[in-house]
């Protein structure tokens, strides 16, 4: 095995099996498992068990999903007892929680890589599909479902099955006012929302290394959109300094030494992936999408598609319900589309990052939309008001908002009324995703902002000319 080259993927696999079934699945040591609100179900069984948490100083809590996030607003008797009995289990447990509250409270997809949680190498849990964030720092990050957060919880350990190994590669650079959400939505329209299933990706090539770790944290966390198990970015010098002096992360000759380990975590050059795709950078315009999948999206030059030309009867007919839930006609001009409110903010586009890109747009501007900026943490707001970001936004007539999920997924009060179409930086736009009848474009947080500037869909290149995020 030792001599034979090995992905990033493969190595990260080897490093944690315990024991290999007959069938091929694997038991996997657990590094690090996050918890929610949600993982309550995971608490309950073990409780009923009778077991205590093998390893709780290895479990990390953070409330996100229904903590309110609008200035003044209160969370429902049914949120406020899941934050409660989050903070509780936790408590219960040894668990250090993250919780209403807390100065480092946030998304934990946020959250965790910025306290240096998640780590190069580590395989990292957590009841929430986009856990594929955490492969932009290098870890073997994937979600999982409520039975396998209470085995986690009893033995940190799990069974997993040997993904396929894919390499996405993307060369060449991003024009202007482009980002990592535009990359990402850009290879999922390209090769369809299922073109990953049963696979595990790494992301190479040169666009990719010359992103950001917050960059790279957006690109992994829309991994599990194209159907993969899980998404990652080989660790680099760029992954090393972004880690250097985080709080949970090793200090002085440990962490020199761990960044030494880090930096061996990449694939062989002689590497064998199951499949591979390319893609050129240079050839990824400003993305949104116009249906109810992250694949039904166009660059914003673009129109939206006629079903009556598309020779598969089933793409044709989930074209046109697409088209017909969205209230839109084919042959659109995307530009076109009207828009009655933007949301800034979740798991993919909520980092200091995104509100610098957002705010270059906005500066001097004012929104002919209403909207909600919610940064990814506690951390991120905090910083963003010392740059005075939130006058950026408070100026231009958004709500600058508290840390979580917000209107992501309309699980804390943040909705989008039924009918309404929202200018979105989130990662679906399913039916009702953001609201009973919502409407979702999904875009990156220029795009949105220029959306609230103008009122419709647009080009946010057009609005960016001298400015710098």
């Amino acid at each position: 095995m030792s001599g034979t080259p090995r992905t990033i993927i493969d190595k990260a696999w080897d490093a944690h099996v315990i024991v290999a079934r007959e069938d091929g699945d694997c038991l996997l040591w657990v590094d690090r498992h996050y918890v929610h609100e949600g993982s309550h179900h995971g608490f309950g069984q073990a409780r009923q068990r009778g077991a205590p948490l093998v390893r709780p100083d290895l479990t990390f809590g953070f409330a996100d999903h229904y903590v309110p996030t609008r200035a003044g607003a209160a969370a429902d008797a049914d949120s406020a007892r899941m934050i409660r009995q989050l903070a509780e289990n936790c408590a219960a447990s040894g668990v250090r929680c993250f919780g209403e509250g807390d100065p480092a409270q946030g998304i934990a997809h946020v959250a965790a890589p910025e306290l240096g949680l998640t780590l190069p190498g580590l395989t990292v849990v957590c009841g929430d599909s986009h856990t594929s964030t955490h492969g932009a720092l290098g870890a073997y990050a994937f979600g999982i479902g409520a039975s396998e957060v209470a085995h986690v919880l009893m033995t940190q350990t799990i069974w997993q099955s040997r993904p396929r190994r894919m390499r996405v590669r993307v060369d060449g650079r991003l024009g202007p006012g482009l980002s990592a959400k535009d990359m990402a939505l850009a290879v999922i329209a390209r090769h369809g929302a299922g073109f990953a299933a049963g696979c595990a990706i790494e992301y190479a090539g040169s666009a990719v290394r010359a992103l950001s770790v917050e960059g790279r944290l957006t690109l992994c966390n829309l991994s599990i959109e194209s159907g993969s198990r899980l998404g990652l970015v080989a660790p680099d010098a760029v992954t090393v300094d972004y880690l250097r002096a985080r709080a949970y992360a090793p200090t002085g000759a440990d962490f020199e030494r761990a960044a030494e380990d880090w930096l061996r975590l990449r694939s062989d050059p002689d590497a064998c992936f199951d499949a591979e795709i390319a893609l050129d950078a240079s050839e990824i315009a400003p993305v949104v999408t116009w249906g109810v999948s992250p694949e039904q999206a166009a660059p914003v030059t673009g129109r939206t598609p006629d079903p009556a030309g598309v020779a598969d009867p089933a793409k044709a007919a989930a074209m046109r319900d697409a088209l017909d839930y969205m209230g839109l006609q084919p042959g659109m001009r995307l530009a076109d589309i009207a828009i009655d409110r933007i949301f800034i903010g979740s798991c993919t586009n909520s980092r200091i990052e995104d509100l610098r890109a957002a705010a270059a747009v906005l500066a001097g501007r004012k929104a002919r939309t209403p909207g909600l900026v919610s940064p990814g943490s506690y951390a991120v707001k905090r910083q963003a008001e010392e740059e005075g970001l939130d006058r950026i936004f408070i100026d231009a007539g958004l709500e600058w908002a508290g840390a979580g999920c917000s209107m992501c997924v309309g699980m804390n009060g943040d909705v989008v009324p039924a009918g309404q179409r929202c200018a979105s930086t989130t990662n679906r736009n399913f039916k009702g995703r953001q609201g009973k009848g919502s409407r979702t474009h999904l875009m990156s947080p220029a795009m949105a902002a220029a959306a609230a500037v103008r009122g419709h869909l647009c080009d946010a290149r057009e609005l960016m000319e001298g400015r710098a995020p």
